[in-house]
């Protein structure tokens, strides 16, 4: 069986699934190397060579009209190396039997820290303090403790969840959003997304941690961020365009509102964006939950288990839903 590995050099160290790398993760399973051969490109090099006989394919980006052309006669399984697959859409260019993973679930515990800690921001009014930092401005800002104060969380999957597990430990009153409405242990009430304008006034904190669909774009738009209360905090930890950042930029400005930004549309921000200078407002390039160490090993091990799973005939973990878009 063939796994071809296309790496992308822009993405940077920390997405590199490296010769040592697929070492250490086959010396885990030492009974796949009689059974896996593994090539390794990167920025497409061997790509289309590798496409004649690859079984298996991961990678972010990669030629998908060599793929839609039928050039990849044995590919049955591409691995996205991330959570999100909207660049990959449509999947028209996916052969039929083929099937689609991705990553989500990787980011886990990286991603818990982040999410709590842009909670703590906010509580914290550090988007306000940063603000006057740099005007140079000395204005002493003054905040109360966060427990019992509520955090709606949009998208209780493996992020959000995480996140709810650890702002039930603060103290915060946390209420969901997930589309099956199913209970969760750390969400005090959950609910479906028909209810997300009765609850934005609710919210201290809003989370939002959705995957981005065609349902999902700017469901955060000029009229439900009027609905949040004043003083109330905003992170936008998983796609940019789940968010109007337009009128997020407003309200901000207007010191109503404030807000950690982990996403972007495009990343990267180019300089004349007026994000840059929005008061109010921290962001981080989108570097929030891709562990430097551990990200690419954790996603190789899960790729390989799949391996296992495949050759075994059992259902892929982390399968990819068309319909879903996730």
């Amino acid at each position: 069986m063939h796994l071809h590995i296309d790496n992308r050099s822009a993405l940077g160290p920390v997405f590199q699934a490296t010769p040592e790398r697929v070492e250490a993760a086959l010396a885990k399973r030492p009974d796949l190397r009689a059974q896996l051969n593994i090539t390794i490109g990167t920025d497409g090099a061997e790509f289309k060579r590798a496409m004649q006989t690859a079984d298996i394919l991961f990678g972010w980006q990669f030629d998908r009209e060599l793929i839609a052309r039928g050039e990849a006669p044995r590919l049955r399984w591409v691995h996205a190396h991330g959570a999100g697959i909207n660049h990959l859409l449509p999947l028209d260019w996916l052969p039929k039997r083929a099937v689609l993973t991705n990553s989500r679930g990787i980011h886990a515990e990286k991603a818990d820290e982040y999410t709590v800690m842009a909670l703590l921001m906010l509580n914290n009014r550090l988007p306000e303090s940063a603000t006057h930092q740099r005007a140079a401005h000395w204005e002493q800002v003054f905040s109360s403790s966060i427990v019992g104060k509520t955090v709606l969380i949009i998208g209780v999957g493996h992020i959000g969840a995480g996140a709810a597990r650890w702002a039930k430990r603060f103290g915060l009153h946390v209420v969901g959003i997930r589309r099956s409405g199913r209970r969760h242990p750390h969400v005090h009430e959950m609910h479906t997304p028909d209810a997300l304008h009765a609850l934005l006034p609710r919210a201290d904190f809003v989370l939002v941690t959705a995957p981005h669909t065609d349902e999902t774009t700017h469901l955060i738009g000029a009229a439900e961020l009027a609905l949040m209360k004043d003083g109330a905090g905003l992170v936008n930890y998983s796609r940019a365009n789940l968010v109007d950042y337009d009128a997020l930029r407003a309200e901000l400005e207007a010191g109503r509102l404030s807000a950690v930004l982990d996403v972007f549309d495009p990343e990267p921000l180019p300089a004349s964006s007026p994000l840059w200078q929005t008061p109010n407002l921290i962001m981080t390039p989108h570097c929030s939950s891709d562990d430097t160490e551990l990200y690419t090993p954790k996603t190789l091990d899960l790729v390989l288990r799949n391996v296992e799973r495949f050759i075994a005939g059992k259902p892929l973990l982390n399968k990819v839903n068309p319909a879903r878009q996730y």
